[in-house]
């Protein structure tokens, strides 16, 4: 049976690879660079153990003179680590130039993902600093992260609640430090009793009678009875919605799935309404459509609505929902006959084209050994002219097979060549840009824009879990993988 292809990575590649890049920059400087990403590298010296820090001319803006490790913590600045010298074990913040932002001494540190804010700890105690050196929240006996914009200081053994510009929200006091989701969570009291508050320490909603267990769905609240083991959902007035009656509860974006007796219930969060369906689970897939779980008791799957109105019955081995060129589609797959239905149900392709492949844009398909490109935009089928063959159970990002001369290239998803049509073989590797080319029985690596990493002059090659090693007599070189640009487009 053919494996069909989703693929999951926008195909469209503008601009220089940072990994080619890096190789550049090493040929050029005679030294190896590392880390190289938006404009900047790093560079170590193997003999001394001194580093440095390169631009993207290949120019070295900063070299520390003793032995070191330097970091890239956030566009133009970088943690510089001394392992030698006077300075030993210390630490700085420092701008490409070297400038100390944060001065060298025995401290550590913590950051929060794409914020430029440091939480600096030394001798006991810990203070906020921004990425040009400004202390933010002065040295306190403790401080957490609450969220992508609040922090919890400790002051006299009390949690109190900053934002990032170091500025107190609230007066009100906490026993622990607290994590926020979208901007709220909640605290215990007891027995049944607890409060919702916002990351402003305010409360917005106080329970006197139910234990709470999830409120990522709020205004909607899951509960659990801790005798039964038991859930529920209540409104965050403490209105009833269901009774805890069911063995699981997972929240989702727009439904609360219930689970009892091996059957599944929805929750809808707009309509406030809870919808039993006579299935072991349901997925989401758009518009109140949804297809039912598969395993070895309900090998076949089936698509319904909420409310358990039956649209493809149950005997489809394959669904799955799409979004192609923005819009809505469900591809099923039933036996050997494929089929792809848009927002209304009807089937988008003519008869007699088998689907091959499908991208973000297109779809591509055969007929007649022949290969198409098709926009379900604009209903358009084009020839591939000159594309002969697909390479069988492929799963790089972009279209890999043999042209009307055998010889091995790459298209993207509209059909313009990005590898030329010149190797004997392509050999990819899951998850990785980089890929082998193979040319009279040599060896080299490419990737995804045709960047020659590696000339076609090896041996033979090894993979690895991080890379590939190329080995051409006693001469090595290695190509680190680099991951794949996700954009998961099915539903």
């Amino acid at each position: 049976m053919k494996k069909l292809i989703f693929v999951l990575f926008s195909s469209v590649c503008l601009g220089q690879t940072d990994q080619y890049k890096q190789i550049l920059l090493t040929k050029k400087l005679g030294k190896e660079v590392r880390s190289y990403t938006k404009g900047y590298g790093m560079i170590n010296d193997a003999k001394t153990g001194t580093s440095g820090i390169i631009d993207s001319l290949g120019n070295i803006t900063f070299s520390y003179p003793f032995k070191s490790e330097i970091s890239r913590i956030w566009k133009d600045r970088f943690i510089l680590k001394v392992k030698s010298g006077n300075a030993l074990g210390k630490t700085a913040l420092i701008d490409e130039k070297g400038k100390e932002l944060i001065p060298l001494d025995n401290f550590k540190f913590r950051t929060w993902e794409n914020k430029d804010r440091l939480i600096y700890t030394r001798q006991g105690k810990e203070c906020v600093y921004d990425f040009n050196g400004k202390q933010i929240i002065p040295f306190s006996e403790k401080i957490e992260f609450g969220s992508e914009n609040r922090f919890f200081v400790k002051k006299n053994g009390a949690w109190l609640i900053y934002d990032f510009n170091g500025k107190q929200v609230s007066d009100r006091a906490f026993e622990t430090d607290l994590r926020f989701y979208k901007g709220r969570t909640y605290i215990s009291t007891g027995e049944k009793s607890g409060e919702i508050i916002d990351n402003n320490g305010k409360t917005v909603t106080i329970i006197s009678s139910h234990n709470v267990d999830n409120i990522n769905a709020f205004p909607f609240l899951v509960t659990l009875n801790t005798k039964t083991n038991r859930y529920g959902i209540i409104d965050d007035k403490e209105k009833i919605i269901t009774d805890e009656i069911y063995d699981q509860a997972f929240v989702g974006r727009e439904y609360i799935y219930l689970t009892k007796d091996d059957k599944v219930s929805l929750f809808s969060k707009k309509e406030g309404k809870v919808y039993d369906l006579d299935y072991h689970y349901v997925n989401p897939l758009f518009n109140g459509l949804f297809k039912t779980s598969q395993d070895q008791n309900n090998p076949k799957a089936a698509v319904v609505r909420i409310d358990g109105e039956v649209v493809f019955p149950r005997e489809y081995d394959r669904v799955e929902g799409l979004t192609i060129a923005g819009e809505k589609y469900i591809y099923l797959r039933k036996n050997d006959e494929e089929t792809i239905v848009d927002k209304n149900l009807k089937n988008i392709l003519q008869e007699d084209y088998e689907i091959e492949k499908i991208f973000p844009n297109t779809i591509i398909l055969s007929k007649d050994k022949t290969y198409y490109r098709f926009s379900p935009k604009d209903g358009q089928y084009l020839e591939l002219k000159g594309f002969k063959e697909i390479k069988s159970q492929e799963m790089y990002p972009m279209l890999i097979g043999k042209n009307v001369d055998n010889f091995y290239g790459v298209l993207n998803e509209n059909g313009k060549e990005v590898v030329p049509f010149i190797y004997d073989e392509i050999i990819t590797f899951s998850g990785a840009n980089e890929f082998i080319v193979k040319k009279d029985n040599k060896f080299g690596v490419s990737n995804h824009k045709n960047e020659p990493l590696t000339e076609v002059i090896f041996d033979r090659y090894i993979l690895e879990k991080k890379g590939i090693k190329l080995i051409k007599g006693k001469d090595l070189q290695f190509i680190y993988f680099t991951e794949q640009n996700e954009r998961d487009f099915i539903e």
